[in-house]
C-alpha cells in the first residue's frame, strides 16, 4: 500500500479578487493541487466575486466582508467542507473590517486572517494601537482552541517583518509600520508561546520576501519584505513537512506561500 501523499496549504494576498481573476487568478487555482487557499485583501462582497472564481470546481469556497465596501475581506478554499467556521473575534471594531475566518477540518483548525496595517491614512503609524489589539484578541482566541487538543494553523498577511533578515533594508524601516519594535514584540511573544514560523523552519537564509512595492523594478531586483507567514502550533507543526514561498507567481504585488503537511493532520492521530 503506498504512502498517502502530502497535502498543500496556500496563504496569499490576492490585492483584490476582481482585480486577481483578470490577472489570472481562478486558473492558478484550479492547477494548484492544493487542499486548503487562504486568501486575504479581496476588496469585494461575496456577490461581487467574479462568476470566473466561483466556476472553479471541487472547492468548497466562503467570504468573509466587512462592513466597508471594497477594502479588507478574506475568502477560504478548501476540497473538504469545514466542520465549523467562524468569522468573529467578539468585537465589532474587529468583525466590522472582516478579517478572519478560523475553520475546523477534524482535529485541524486553520485560521485565516488579514492582519491590520498599522499605517493610518496619512501613513502616521496611527492604526498601531488597533492592529495590536487585534493580534492580541487573536491570540487568545487561538491559544483556547491549542489547549482544546486541537492542531491549529494561523496563515496570512501579517503586515509585519519580524527580522531584521525578513526585509531588504530593514534599517531604513526601523520606524515604518511593519518593522517597528512593538510590532516585531508582538511576533516575539507568540514564537514565546510556541508558534513555529513554519517556513523559517526550513529556511533560515535571507533574500526570501513576500510583498514588493509596486514601483517599477522593485521586485526584479527583489526589495521586498516578508509580511505573509504560516504559523503552527507544535500539535500542528508534527505533520509539516515542508514550506516554502512562490515569488515566482504573479498577480498581486504579494505573492504566494504555502506548507506541506501529513493529511493525518486531520485525523484523530498523535
Amino acid at each position: 500500500m503506498s504512502p498517502k501523499k502530502n497535502c498543500r496549504i496556500y496563504s496569499w494576498n490576492i490585492n483584490g479578487i476582481r482585480s486577481a481573476t483578470k490577472k489570472g487568478f481562478p486558473d492558478w487555482l484550479g492547477k494548484s493541487r492544493s487542499e486548503i487557499v487562504g486568501v486575504q485583501e479581496v476588496r469585494a462582497q461575496p456577490d461581487q466575486v467574479p462568476d470566473e472564481v466561483a466556476a472553479v470546481g471541487r472547492f468548497h469556497q466562503h467570504f468573509t466582508a466587512p462592513v466597508r465596501k471594497g477594502y479588507s475581506g478574506v475568502g477560504l478554499f478548501s476540497r473538504r467542507k469545514p466542520d465549523a467556521l467562524e468569522t468573529s473575534l467578539g468585537e465589532d471594531r474587529f468583525d466590522d473590517e472582516g478579517r478572519l475566518q478560523i475553520a475546523r477540518f477534524g482535529r485541524l483548525v486553520v485560521a485565516n486572517g488579514y492582519f491590520p496595517n498599522g499605517s493610518g491614512k496619512d501613513r502616521d503609524n496611527s492604526r498601531i494601537p488597533y492592529k495590536l489589539d487585534w493580534y492580541a484578541a487573536l491570540f487568545e482566541r487561538l491559544q483556547k482552541l491549542r489547549k482544546s487538543g486541537k492542531r491549529v494553523i494561523v496563515m496570512g498577511d501579517f503586515n509585519t517583518a519580524h527580522k531584521a533578515i525578513d526585509l531588504a533594508r530593514p534599517k531604513d524601516n526601523e520606524k515604518t509600520s511593519g518593522f517597528r519594535a512593538e510590532e516585531r514584540a508582538e511576533l516575539d511573544r507568540w514564537v514565546a508561546a510556541g508558534w513555529v514560523d513554519t517556513f523559517r523552519a526550513f529556511e533560515p537564509g535571507p533574500d526570501h520576501y513576500s510583498w514588493w512595492s509596486q514601483r517599477f523594478g522593485v521586485r526584479a531586483r527583489n526589495v521586498g519584505w516578508r509580511i505573509d507567514y504560516i504559523m503552527a502550533s507544535p500539535a500542528a507543526m508534527k505533520f509539516v513537512r515542508g514550506a516554502f514561498i512562490r515569488p515566482d507567481i504573479m498577480g498581486s504585488d504579494h505573492c504566494p506561500i504555502g506548507i506541506d503537511v501529513d493529511p493525518a493532520i486531520f485525523g484523530d492521530s498523535d
